[in-house]
């Protein structure tokens, strides 16, 4: 009988062959990436994805092994495929390249992303952050001491700040383009329209992600239509070379939508992960419970607790919009406590059935990319 050291042994020695056949995997990919563009052929293929995870379910299935475990492993292979043609392609068109851009608030997470992202595509990259120097990139503490003579300037500030970032860049007109990647935009209004005013190139854009994404398809990036059409077409041809849905929108369009998007989904977890805190069940009796629906509620409330209070503080209380979704919520769980309080299983079936057929027309609507 082999000992338990030999065949720990044996796995360590495949799972280096595993990383290698990853490692060709993703050169190959590169290669591919290269082929795409010089044929003008898109990055995500959705029919040939498909082909990969079947014929994965089939293999493993012929090989006594989990089709779920294979499709799981071929989708983080593919994803990982993905990520490099996609950073590839970026790199290559080189949209930035002899340009310059200012990112000022660089050393934020977001802002960080950004300059990185500008970098990618070959701009040459000044932030301006008084929080301190950012590896890679020429530096100044105060955004005010810069010439503005950069081709665009990105407004990465914390939003309180970023309003009297853009009223003062509109007091000095640079000539490049200028957005914002601001959660909210109503609280920048001011600074937009002065900017505007001002005769500058102006938008707002919104990443709908975080700063550790690497991979941008299915992921949305929003601009907002100020009334000047050739500067959204700029910004929008940042991204362009990207797997993003670019989405333009109107200002006060975007934070109503957005009161539900980010406000509601914030605000459910954070009364979900309040009730737990003040429940009084101690935190290790309910980690020995477990439900697939609890589990996966509390992953993402996990996150949410995690994130930056002061942010989810500003994206709560500075949007105009906002407490149109507090108020929906509040009402939700009043109505529910209701139908339980006065045993009304009618009207607790009527809140699950609506509940699912509004879920199913946006999964249609989405479906159909509307």
């Amino acid at each position: 009988m082999d000992s338990l050291e030999d065949l720990r042994a044996r796995l360590d020695v495949l799972d280096r062959h595993l990383l290698e056949l990853v490692a060709e995997r993703q050169s190959l990919s590169t290669r591919i990436a290269e082929v795409k563009r010089a044929t003008g052929q898109s990055t995500r293929d959705f029919r040939r994805e498909r082909e990969v995870l079947l014929r994965a379910r089939r293999d493993a299935e012929a090989l006594g092994i989990s089709p779920s475990l294979a499709e799981s492993i071929l989708r983080s292979l593919i994803r990982g495929s993905l990520t490099t043609q996609e950073q590839a392609r970026v790199a290559a068109q080189g949209r930035g390249s002899g340009r310059s851009a200012l990112v000022i608030g660089g050393r934020g997470k977001m802002g960080r992303w950004m300059a990185d992202f500008l970098a990618s595509q070959g701009f040459r990259i000044t932030v301006a952050d008084p929080a301190g120097e950012v590896p890679g990139y020429d530096w100044v503490a105060d955004w005010t001491a810069a010439d503005l003579s950069q081709d665009l300037v990105v407004v990465a500030t914390p939003l309180k700040a970023a309003n009297e970032v853009l009223l003062a860049l509109a007091a000095r007109r640079p000539r490049g383009l200028v957005f914002d990647i601001g959660s909210l935009k109503t609280p920048l209004r001011q600074g937009l329209d002065a900017l505007r005013a001002a005769g500058v190139r102006v938008t707002s854009v919104h990443p709908m992600f975080g700063p550790d994404t690497e991979l941008l398809s299915g992921r949305h990036l929003i601009f907002i239509d100020l009334g000047d059409e050739g500067a959204i077409e700029e910004a929008r041809g940042l991204f362009s070379s990207t797997m993003a849905d670019l989405v333009a929108m109107g200002l006060d369009e975007h934070d109503r939508l957005i009161a539900f998007v980010l406000g509601l989904s914030h605000a459910l977890n954070i009364a979900f992960f309040t009730a737990l805190a003040e429940s009084g069940e101690a935190a290790p009796r309910l980690a020995r419970m477990s439900s697939t629906t609890f589990d996966a509620q509390l992953e993402v409330a996990s996150r949410v607790a995690a994130e930056n209070p002061d942010l989810y503080y500003e994206i709560q209380s500075l949007n105009e919009y906002g407490e149109e979704s507090l108020n929906a919520l509040r009402q939700a769980v009043e109505r529910l406590y209701r139908t339980v309080h006065e045993h009304d299983p009618d009207g607790f079936v009527d809140m699950m059935r609506r509940g699912h057929e509004y879920l199913q027309a946006r999964n249609a609507a989405r479906g159909q990319g509307a």
